[in-house]
C-alpha cells in the first residue's frame, strides 16, 4: 500500500497495521537487503535500520516544517494498530525524515516505510506496515555509476574563496563571530544512480559515521545532532577540522596541533555553547565536557564534544532536533546574523544539506544527524556538498582545501573500483 504525498495534517487513508517480530539473519549485512527502489537507511558499524516501500509520506516546507511533521507523526501513530514483539528503540512504527536547512527554499520529507529491518547488538527484527512479511534475502549487487563526471557547482574555487574573504571581513567588522559557508560540486552520470552503490562504500569506509539515505539525500555524517533514548539525550558536536596525510606519525602530530589551535578551539567553543544552550530548557541535568577530543576519520580529524543530558519534558527527538537546528556547527554565531549572511553571500540553495536527517519511533525516541558529507540525487546526477566554519582568523585558501577534503567521502564513494 502506497499513499501519495499528503498535506501537513493528513495521515494515510486507513489506520496503519504495524507488526514487529524478531528474525535471524545470521549476521547478513543490512544494506544487502535493500532493493533499488525506495530504500532508506540509517546505519553505523553494521547496526541501525534499513527499509523500503512507502506506507505513508509527508512533504512540508517553511518555518512550520518540524511542527507539521511532529503533528502528522503523532496523529498517524495514534491511529495505528501496533503489535511489537521486540520492544527496542526503533521497533514498532518508525519514520525516516530529512529536513531543509532553511525555512526557504527546500522541501522536507517524512516517510514511513512498508518494511523496516533493524539490528542492535545480537538482536535483529522485522517491522511490516500494512503489508505481508517479505522473504528477507540479499538483493543483487548495485552497479557502479556509468560515465561519472564532476564539475563546479554554483561557484568555482576562486569565487568561493572571495566569499570566504568577505565573510572574514564581516567578522572583523564585528557583524558576527562565526559563519559556516558551504559549496557544492556536481556529478553527472550517463544513467540514473543506484544509490545503494555509494551507500555500500560509505558504510564500509566510514564505519564510525552514520550512513544514511532518505528520499534521495545520502551520505555518511560524523555528527549526531541529537539522540533521545529512554529519557537520555546525547548530541555530538564537531567543529574544527584538519586533513589527514595518511602517515600515522604525522597525523598524530597534526591531531596535537588541532587540539591546541586557537582558531579551531574558538570555532568549537561556539558550536558546543549553542548546543548546550538549546538543550538546557529540556533537560534536568547536563554534562558538557570542558575540553574536546580529537575524532579520527579516514580523511580528516575533527575536534569533538559529546554533550549529554536527562530529558525532563515530553519533547520528542524531532522536537529536540528542531531546538538545536541550526547549531553554530552548521550556521554560525550569533545564529540569526550568521544565517542571514549565508543567505546573502553563499550563492546557492542548501536544500537539505546540513539539515536534520534520521529516524523516530512511536515513543519519540530516535536519532537525528546533521546531513554532512552528503549529496542529493537529482534528475541529472548528484549534487555534493561541503561546508567550513569561518572565523576572524580563517584563511580562504586553507578553507578551500578543507572543503575539498570534505568532498572526498562522497566523491570516492561514487567512483567505480
Amino acid at each position: 500500500m502506497t499513499t501519495p504525498a499528503s498535506a501537513p495534517s493528513t495521515g494515510p487513508a486507513a489506520p496503519l497495521v504495524v507488526r514487529t517480530v524478531p528474525v535471524d539473519l545470521a549476521d547478513l549485512p543490512l544494506l544487502d537487503l535493500l532493493p533499488r527502489e525506495q530504500p532508506v537507511s540509517w546505519l553505523r558499524r553494521g547496526e541501525g535500520l534499513v527499509g523500503w516501500g512507502v506506507a505513508a509520506r509527508l512533504e512540508t516546507s517553511g518555518p512550520t516544517r518540524f511542527s507539521d511533521a511532529v503533528k502528522w507523526w503523532s496523529e498517524t501513530v495514534a491511529r495505528a494498530g501496533v503489535e511489537d514483539h521486540v520492544g527496542e528503540p526503533g521497533t514498532g512504527p518508525v519514520c525516516f525524515g530529512t529536513f531543509a536547512f532553511a525555512d526557504e527554499p527546500g522541501d522536507s520529507v517524512l516517510v514511513i516505510p512498508e518494511v523496516v529491518v533493524g539490528r542492535r547488538g545480537d538482536r535483529t527484527w522485522l517491522t511490516t506496515v500494512s503489508v505481508d512479511a517479505p522473504t528477507l534475502a540479499p538483493t543483487p549487487d548495485p552497479a557502479a555509476p556509468v560515465g561519472l563526471v564532476f564539475s563546479d557547482g554554483a561557484r568555482n574555487g576562486e569565487e568561493w574563496m572571495s566569499v570566504v574573504a568577505e565573510a572574514v571581513r564581516r567578522i572583523g567588522a564585528g557583524d558576527l563571530e562565526k559563519v559556516v559557508l558551504a559549496r557544492d560540486l556536481i556529478a553527472t552520470t550517463d544513467e540514473p544512480l543506484d544509490v545503494r552503490w555509494p551507500l555500500h562504500r560509505l558504510a564500509s569506509q566510514y564505519e564510525m559515521c552514520w550512513t544514511f539515505h532518505v528520499d534521495g539525500l545520502f551520505g555518511a555524517t560524523p555528527e549526531m545532532l541529537v539522540r533521545r533514548e529512554r529519557g537520555l539525550v546525547t548530541s555530538r558536536v564537531l567543529a574544527g577540522t584538519i586533513r589527514r596525510t595518511g602517515d600515522d606519525e604525522r597525523d598524530l602530530a597534526l591531531a596535537a596541533t588541532l587540539a591546541r589551535s586557537s582558531k579551531d578551539l574558538e570555532e568549537h567553543e561556539y558550536a558546543v555553547r549553542s548546543v548546550a544552550d538549546a538543550l538546557e530548557p529540556h533537560c534536568s541535568s547536563m554534562n558538557v565536557p570542558e575540553a574536546p577530543f580529537v575524532l579520527h576519520l579516514p580523511n580528516v580529524m575533527h575536534l569533538a564534544t559529546d554533550v549529554n543530558g536527562v530529558v525532563h519534558d515530553v519533547a520528542t527527538s524531532l522536537q529536540l532536533a528542531e531546538s538545536l537546528h541550526p547549531s553554530a556547527a552548521v550556521g554560525g554565531t550569533p545564529t540569526p546574523e550568521a544565517t542571514r549572511l549565508i543567505a546573502e553571500i553563499e550563492g546557492m540553495p542548501r536544500d537539505r544539506y546540513a539539515g536534520p536527517v534520521g529516524w523516530m519511533d512511536a515513543s519519540g525516541d530516535g536519532e537525528w544527524g546533521i546531513a554532512l558529507r552528503s549529496a542529493m540525487v537529482t534528475d541529472g546526477g548528484v549534487r555534493l556538498f561541503a561546508g567550513c566554519g569561518i572565523v576572524a582568523s580563517s584563511d580562504p585558501e586553507a578553507e578551500l582545501a578543507e572543503s575539498q577534503a570534505k568532498f572526498v567521502p562522497v566523491r570516492d564513494a561514487l567512483e567505480a573500483g
